[in-house]
């Protein structure tokens, strides 16, 4: 009896040493998403496409673990505390909003875990240089790169003036700035006009708009409360090119705009019109790979930009905790978070569904012109314009 003891306790602690090693091996990534409050219409499509992530990150068991912010900045922070806290991840992806991003930074900062947003703005990531940023990289482009494609497509069509209207928050701030910067000399804004997301009517602002004789006007907003200018501009007779930002590109958008917002005009990631992409252009294959994959769950017509950059977060990752892991760190240690971390500012030439990643010490969202395509809206769905 006592051999028959010696040889269970060597075979429990045989099998207790191969737990430890496959849950050292355990790669823990989580998810801060806006699942509910007024930015769920961002946050379900993310919550889609991490549905679809493959379950190994870099060859490597992985382990998702999924909150949901409420649209709430406090309640975002308080879910990176308890990721890093608590279970202990090893990089955190998301949030959906650039005010959440921001103020996660400095729970990355103090715990030393990378983040790979899903939120806009460029000042989640810049100044790279700054000690909090170190940790932040994100995946959708910059609205600089945006604001590019629109003036491009502005000078092509020979506009020479246009009215802005536009969120009265960072939103709105950082896509005048971008605008205005790329439109330079040659596009002249004749009246910028701004108005919060909750606001129920907007006809003051259309009306001075139009009353300045633009020849398109550009609605800076995202979600469906950016339909509310569109549909207002119709109302009042409005004739026009309207442009948007990416940030129109929901479900919920089209749904809400309905056939006012055919024919807008729109800067996107061309995963969102993958099939409709010509054959040369670098992305097709990975995007219409993910398109098929996306769809097949959701349903024809369902993907959007914001499923995209989520799926093209695992992508990151995958490359990422394959090079770190070389390392010989062990996930859930500092020391291959910050591997981690150094393998994100390395990645280069990564083709995912949105466009070719080159993140570098300089660059912390790594897209280039690759990375957006013309949009349009035809017969309620998003079209690829060019």
């Amino acid at each position: 009896m006592p051999k028959r003891l010696s040889r269970l306790a060597v075979l429990a602690a045989t099998l207790a040493s191969l737990l430890s090693l496959s849950a050292q091996a355990e790669v823990v990534i989580g998810v801060d998403i806006s699942s509910t409050g007024p930015a769920a219409a961002i946050g379900i499509q993310t919550n889609n496409a991490v549905r679809l992530w493959p379950a190994t990150l870099g060859g490597e068991p992985a382990r998702y673990v999924v909150l949901d912010d409420g649209s709430d900045v406090s309640r975002a922070v308080r879910n990176f505390r308890k990721l890093t806290s608590e279970d202990k991840v090893d990089a955190i992806v998301g949030p959906n909003l650039t005010a959440s991003a921001l103020a996660g930074l400095d729970v990355l900062a103090e715990t030393g875990t990378p983040m790979v947003a899903l939120a806009a703005s460029s000042v989640i990531v810049e100044p790279v240089d700054d000690p909090k940023r170190r940790w932040a990289f994100k995946m959708p482009q910059n609205d600089s790169l945006m604001a590019s494609a629109l003036v491009d497509d502005m000078r092509r069509k020979g506009i020479k003036n246009v009215a802005f209207i536009g969120f009265a928050d960072s939103y709105g701030d950082s896509w005048w700035a971008e605008f205005t910067k790329a439109a330079g000399n040659d596009i002249k804004v004749v009246a910028q006009e701004r108005f919060q997301r909750t606001d129920a009517s907007v006809m003051g602002q259309v009306l001075k708009a139009m009353a300045a004789k633009p020849d398109a006007i550009l609605i800076a907003g995202s979600g469906t409360p950016a339909a509310l200018p569109q549909k207002t501009l119709l109302e009042r007779g409005y004739k026009g090119p309207i442009y948007q930002t990416h940030g129109i590109g929901t479900l919920e958008f089209l749904q809400v705009g309905g056939k006012d917002v055919n024919g807008t005009l729109f800067p996107t990631g061309p995963g969102v019109v993958a099939r409709e992409l010509p054959d040369s252009n670098p992305v097709k294959a990975v995007a219409v790979g993910f398109a098929d994959k996306y769809e097949a769950q959701y349903g024809a017509n369902t993907l959007t930009q914001f499923a995209g950059d989520a799926y093209g977060a695992w992508m990151l990752l995958d490359s990422a905790v394959g090079r770190a892991l070389k390392t010989g760190a062990k996930p859930g240690t500092p020391e291959f978070r910050a591997a981690l971390r150094d393998a994100l500012e390395d990645t280069r030439d990564l083709v995912v569904p949105n466009g070719v990643l080159n993140i570098s010490k300089t660059d912390h969202q790594g897209f280039d012109e690759r990375a957006r395509v013309m949009g349009v809206i035809r017969d309620g769905r998003f079209s690829y314009a060019d």
